[in-house]
């Protein structure tokens, strides 16, 4: 028989109550308000560890946006894909958007071939535009940070002049190449400069902020930062609790409290946990037995999900690295103390290191600590029969 459940794991997918991002929500909708007065303002940058709600975060973020009338496209950075291709393309949209009115046709044409630069100088298997070889050769000298800050500030003034603000939605920043993201800020922050209503709000893994900073100095007075972590017990307890109301069930005061202490107040466990409680139970009133009985299945669905996904795009090399970050014991743990537990020096596993850096498994915590970006990780890896059996080839 169907049961209606009213959590919803999964990666982005809105729960039906959003607990604990009222204010991250009502602050950026003031800044959305002024940029809907043609006031620049700052843009946002959202970091956190994975299950912590940053995407869903920013794609309630950007419904509200629309709601207000402001263009919105959300892009979300992967390893192979072409980010530059993706923000031609958001940004081609937002010029037909506007071409729909006719007062502002004349508006198009310069940004348009500021996009059409970018394209043909750094995709250079797209088809859309059809150019002489004479054109060719002139936009393949340009460089990327000239190019997409022209797209920008071509953009910015077309949205100032038809009061049609913009807002770039960026999930995934740290699978950004450097050179883009230099661009990105810089594009961004001469569109600023000159007072034009486009902004961005971003996410990503806590190595952004390093990566943000690396690239340009003045990024942290570009940007409004905000880390993202678990929920407190208060917003917690909202999480569990509030979904369930509507269809009258409810929990145990010794239920909630533990599904808070085995989700931590992650979001996306909670989220998880309780979905298979509620799946499970046929009661109107939740119990701690409910929770016991229904752990197990909680974790295994986090095993062959959230955490194998991420495990299996690890090679040998990556995987004995984790091994040695678990073996440490307590997280972070240094660069030293892994490579101990390797039985190698420091230098030679400091390629793998940056891989696993790249790949957003683990992430830099201070001078030389590493901790994963994956919550309970180290959890997953001790249930492995590969973890158990590598440790019982270690030496004393």
């Amino acid at each position: 028989m169907f049961k209606v459940n009213p959590y919803r794991p999964g990666n982005g997918l809105m729960p039906t109550y959003l607990a604990g991002r009222d204010e991250d929500i009502a602050n950026v909708g003031q800044m959305f308000d002024a940029l809907t007065m043609n006031i620049p303002t700052q843009s946002v940058i959202f970091s956190g560890l994975r299950g912590v709600g940053k995407t869903v975060l920013i794609n309630r973020l950007q419904k509200m946006a629309e709601d207000k009338d402001i263009f919105c496209k959300h892009i979300e950075v992967e390893e192979r894909n072409d980010f530059i291709a993706q923000i031609a393309s958001c940004s081609q949209s937002f010029l037909r958007k506007v071409s729909t009115k006719e007062k502002f046709r004349h508006l198009i044409q310069k940004p348009l071939d500021a996009i059409k630069a970018l394209v043909i100088s750094f995709d250079p298997n797209d088809n859309t535009f059809s150019l002489s070889l004479q054109e060719k050769e002139l936009y393949q000298s340009i460089n990327l940070t000239q190019s997409l800050t022209e797209v920008f500030t071509t953009i910015g003034e077309t949205a100032y002049k038809s009061e049609t603000p913009v807002c770039f939605f960026i999930d995934e920043i740290q699978y950004m190449k450097p050179r883009e993201l230099g661009a990105l800020i810089a594009a961004l922050h001469r569109t600023n400069q000159l007072g034009y209503p486009v902004m961005m709000i971003g996410a990503g893994l806590p190595k952004i902020y390093k990566m943000l900073s690396e690239e340009k100095s003045y990024s942290e007075r570009l940007f409004l930062y905000k880390e993202i972590g678990s929920l407190t017990e208060e917003q917690s307890k909202n999480a569990i609790i509030m979904p369930a109301q509507k269809f009258g069930v409810t929990y145990a005061a010794e239920a909630v409290d533990r599904i808070i202490a085995i989700t931590k107040g992650y979001p996306f466990f909670i989220q998880q946990l309780c979905q298979v409680v509620y799946k499970n139970t046929d009661e109107n009133l939740i119990q701690p037995s409910h929770v016991e009985r229904n752990t197990a299945e909680f974790f295994e669905t986090l095993d062959v999900g959230f955490f194998k996904v991420r495990y299996e795009r690890c090679a040998d090399s990556d995987k004995k690295f984790i091994f040695a970050m678990v073996r440490c014991g307590e997280l972070p743990c240094t660069i030293s103390n892994i490579a101990k537990n390797l039985h190698k020096t420091v230098g030679s596993v400091s390629t793998t290191r940056a891989q696993l850096i790249n790949k957003g498994i683990i992430y830099p915590i201070r001078y030389k600590e590493l901790d994963f970006t994956v919550p309970e990780f180290s959890g997953f890896i001790q249930r492995l029969e590969e973890y158990r059996q590598w440790l019982s080839e270690q030496p004393d």
